[in-house]
């Protein structure tokens, strides 16, 4: 049996994951689990008590995230080059955008009890991203990245107190829409070089360009409706030449996948692309602001193990065939 080890972030939505994680030990009491704890102490220690965990031996483990999308960002980028690590996740964030994508229960002790389920399963390989940025550093993501006014707007929001306030009232995702309003107005577009497994495109007047894995992001924005995360494919959706009036109208959309039916939204698939621009555009991977452009991505297909309830690509496409054929 694999060794478990818990990666808590104490101060995810505003503390409140704190008791979160009260519901969980006590849930762990009840299984008569054997595992270990660590909590995090400032931004990246998740990333570090990860890559600490990994390399005590070559044993097989399971890493469990008890944060948001970031601290599980975080324990990805420091477990990503070793080979006997799985993955899980339970949800104590704002967005929590790794639980949708993945389909892990939003209440947490429901996540904990569909972990320990998946546990005596095979987990899911799955792809990620690499990012190499102008100044040679890497960065992986798991969920998407992103460059120019989304990776304004997740900056805006990682660095403000109003995300502390609405997360006392249990309104943490309505954050997005304030800088959203916020940044609308004063944000400048740009013209973007963006090349796609050699495919070059141009795209004046842009907003932002995003790289998914699976579909959503901002706290429940169905950025990329059609990702799947062991596809051996990123989606890729740029928007650009459209009012600002119009832009709203699009982030409404968003969160029910509706944004791809506009003139002015471009949507691709690809493993290898690279994203330029005019001037330097804000970047992030999974919410987290990771530096500017230029940079390039490449996909790294199926190297990480996960716990997760999404059925595997193969499976899926063998439903399909069935239906097919019963029809």
């Amino acid at each position: 049996m694999k060794h478990i080890y818990f990666i808590v972030n104490p101060k995810a939505r505003n503390g409140y994951c704190l008791k979160i994680w009260e519901r969980i030990e006590n849930q762990l009491k009840t299984e008569n689990l054997s595992y270990l704890a660590v909590f995090t102490e400032y931004p990246g220690h998740a990333k570090h008590l990860a890559s600490q965990i990994a390399a005590k031996n070559k044993e097989p483990k399971l890493i469990i995230a008890v944060g948001g999308d970031g601290t599980m960002h975080e324990v990805m980028n420091g477990i990503v080059k070793d080979k006997n690590i799985t993955l899980g996740f339970i949800p104590g964030g704002s967005g929590n955008d790794f639980s949708r994508g993945f389909q892990i229960p939003a209440d947490p002790v429901e996540a904990l009890q569909v972990i320990l389920r998946l546990m005596k399963r095979e987990a899911l390989p799955i792809d990620i991203g690499k990012v190499t940025m102008g100044d040679a550093n890497e960065h992986f993501f798991i969920n998407n990245m992103g460059a120019g006014f989304d990776a304004v707007i997740s900056y805006e929001v990682n660095h403000s107190r109003i995300k502390a306030l609405l997360n006392k009232f249990s309104l943490g995702r309505l954050v997005y829409v304030y800088f959203l309003l916020k940044k609308l107005f004063t944000y400048k577009t740009t013209t973007i070089d963006l090349s796609i497994d050699g495919n070059k495109h141009i795209f004046e007047q842009t907003w932002f360009v995003t790289v998914s894995n699976q579909p959503y992001y901002g706290g429940g924005m169905q950025i990329a409706p059609n990702a799947v995360p062991d596809d051996g494919l990123f989606d890729i959706t740029v928007v650009h030449q459209l009012s600002r009036l119009k832009l709203l109208l699009v982030f409404i959309s968003v969160f029910w996948g509706k944004h791809i039916h506009f003139k002015e939204v471009k949507t691709y698939k690809g493993r290898v692309i690279s994203i330029q621009a005019g001037t330097s555009l804000y970047v992030h991977a999974d919410g987290e602001h990771i530096g500017f452009t230029p940079l390039s991505i490449h996909l790294q297909a199926k190297v990480l193990e996960v716990l997760t309830r999404r059925p595997k690509k193969e499976e899926i496409q063998l439903k399909e065939r069935n239906s097919n054929d019963f029809c």
